[in-house]
């Protein structure tokens, strides 16, 4: 009997160390006890009841996961059937779309136990409600708005929405990062999609180059505006500086004619004569003036014709 007593010993052992687990450091683990969370232990050895009365869920709370929700290219599309991920967009066009949903598990207790609950349709439910989310963003726009975007504007958008949704599942997730990884027309439609992008490839680089060629033309246009107004000024500055000369020199000679008018009353008459001159000169200067017969001008006569100024 010996024997059957150490084989029961060894079997009782045996039964007891199922309640011995080690954690590792990447890991939380949740103890359940007919069913209710008793304890939540971290990284290290952890002591429990043995199996039947106490049930611990380890989980990586540190492993980033990854969910693919939408469009598969590798698959392609099946005949007479709608390919999962082939979206319907505002104007009735369908595209194919992909997204990849990256996901971590909250670690906090209460969000740790919601994991632990339901693990088995985390996966399930964040699919839905991530193809709910992206089919509501494609149908509200245009094929080509979807197209040429969507690689922005879909990210966007899910990390808006999803968390919200997710938060009344109960899934003990946390949201990290969404990516389109697969954005294209059908396959039957590809080409000439294909050949409108690039026409409006065409077009955008038509306006950007019209763009380019407009500045340069302000510039252009901006620095002849900026010399002829240094010019203006140039000559605004000499004329006044010329108009108040003659204005100064005007001003002199008034008042020297006020000085000397008294003693001399012929000084007007000789002034007239003066200026007379010097207008005469000028004239003949510029080509407008000469003598008509300068043989009399010996005689004291002196006849000359005044010429219409060069056209």
């Amino acid at each position: 009997m010996t024997w059957l007593r150490l084989l029961i010993i060894v079997l009782l052992l045996g039964y007891l160390s199922t309640g011995i687990y080690q954690i590792p450091a990447d890991e939380r683990a949740v103890v359940r006890r007919f069913g209710a969370v008793i304890a939540r232990p971290g990284p290290g050895l952890w002591l429990s009841a043995p199996w039947g009365i106490d049930r611990v869920d380890r989980v990586r709370v540190r492993t980033v996961r990854q969910l693919n929700v939408g469009y598969h290219p590798e698959f392609g599309d099946d005949a007479g059937m709608t390919p999962p991920g082939q979206l319907l967009t505002g104007d009735q066009n369908l595209v194919n779309l992909k997204v990849v949903v990256d996901y971590a598990i909250d670690d906090r207790d209460g969000y740790l136990d919601d994991f632990v609950m339901n693990q088995g349709q985390t996966e399930t439910v964040l699919r839905r409600e991530a193809e709910a989310a992206t089919a509501e963003w494609v149908a509200g726009r245009t094929v080509d708005d979807v197209l040429l975007t969507g690689r922005a504007g879909i990210p966007m958008w899910l990390m808006s929405q999803l968390p919200p949704r997710l938060a009344s599942q109960h899934l003990g997730i946390v949201l990290q990062r969404v990516s389109v990884d697969y954005l294209a027309a059908p396959g039957e439609v590809r080409d000439a999609f294909e050949a409108v992008n690039q026409a409006q490839t065409a077009i955008r680089t038509r306006l950007n180059q019209a763009e380019q060629q407009a500045s340069l033309r302000r510039r252009e246009a901006a620095a002849v505006s900026y010399r002829l107004a240094q010019q203006a000024a140039a000559y605004r500055q000499e004329a006044v500086a010329l108009a108040r000369a003659d204005a100064e020199a005007f001003t002199r000679r008034w008042q020297q004619y006020q000085q000397l008018r008294v003693s001399n009353p012929h000084l007007l008459t000789a002034i007239w004569w003066e200026e007379i001159g010097r207008t005469l000169t000028s004239m003949k200067a510029k080509g407008r003036l000469e003598v008509f017969d300068p043989t009399l001008s010996s005689a004291g006569l002196d006849l000359t014709q005044f010429l219409a100024p060069p056209k």
